[in-house]
């Protein structure tokens, strides 16, 4: 009993005492290390800077610190010497901390959902008439809703822009735009629509980090819809959209 309880106290004296810059930074460095080779299959002997270069595609976070992490790769190597990690140097405070920023960001990400999304997703039926949705859209002060079919698949996005768009054209080819108001239903203008890339679904767990690189990867999304595992006939439980953008970049800069 008497061991155990010495052991606990040198345990405690060694978790007490503060670790040093160079400590703290190689354990961070290890960290974006194995997150970004293991997160997108790379092999664990790749390089340090290849694999950031590699990484830049696929994630928001290795992009926007880019230059960061392989600078970050050039000081590892600076600060320790032989293949046993002696440390010979120590880095500054202010790189410490960024590197573990970069660290946060990269291993316990901030979940859309918790952080930007919103909730309150408002739904608008497929049948609804134009006047309809046009008045949902003036009285919510959403631009973006969700549109769904009688079988409850979300189908699209009733956007006031696209909206604005299709009537004008109803309108230059001689319509009469109380037969566009009343007569035309959301669900029709959807299905005249080129393509659906202008809205995405995600699942519960997707990031903020990964719903800026799907804005950054498509110029035309207008909005992400979250469901419990990213399909189109479940119930949305949030929603993001290209307005939330600068939110989810202040998001990551202040984690």
């Amino acid at each position: 009993m008497k061991e155990t309880k010495e052991l606990k106290d040198e345990n405690d004296i060694v978790d007490n005492v503060e670790k040093s810059n160079s400590m703290r930074f190689l354990a961070a460095f290890n960290d974006i290390d194995y997150a970004i080779k293991t997160r997108y299959n790379f092999n664990r002997s790749m390089g340090f800077s290849e694999a950031v270069r590699k990484a830049v595609a696929y994630n928001y976070t290795v992009r926007k610190y880019e230059d960061d992490l392989i600078g970050y790769g050039r000081l590892r190597n600076a600060i320790v010497h032989g293949n046993d990690d002696f440390v010979i140097a120590e880095p500054h405070i202010d790189v410490v901390e960024k590197i573990e920023k970069i660290q946060r960001l990269l291993t316990t990400p901030p979940r859309a959902l918790e952080t930007i999304a919103r909730r309150d997703v408002l739904l608008v039926e497929a049948d609804k008439s134009m006047r309809e949705v046009i008045m949902m859209i003036s009285s919510s002060g959403y631009s973006n809703i969700p549109v769904r079919n009688a079988k409850g698949e979300i189908i699209g996005i009733a956007n006031g822009q696209k909206i604005l768009d299709s009537f004008g054209k109803y309108l230059i080819a001689g319509g009469k735009p109380n037969v566009f108001l009343d007569s035309v239903k959301i669900e029709d203008m959807l299905s005249k629509l080129e393509n659906s890339d202008y809205y995405a679904f995600a699942n519960k767990d997707i990031t903020v980090e990964q719903t800026l690189m799907l804005f950054h990867q498509n110029s035309k999304l207008l909005a992400v819809l979250v469901t419990e595992n990213g399909g189109a006939k479940e119930k949305p439980l949030g929603i993001m959209t290209a307005a939330d953008v600068i939110r989810m970049n202040k998001i990551l800069e202040n984690y």
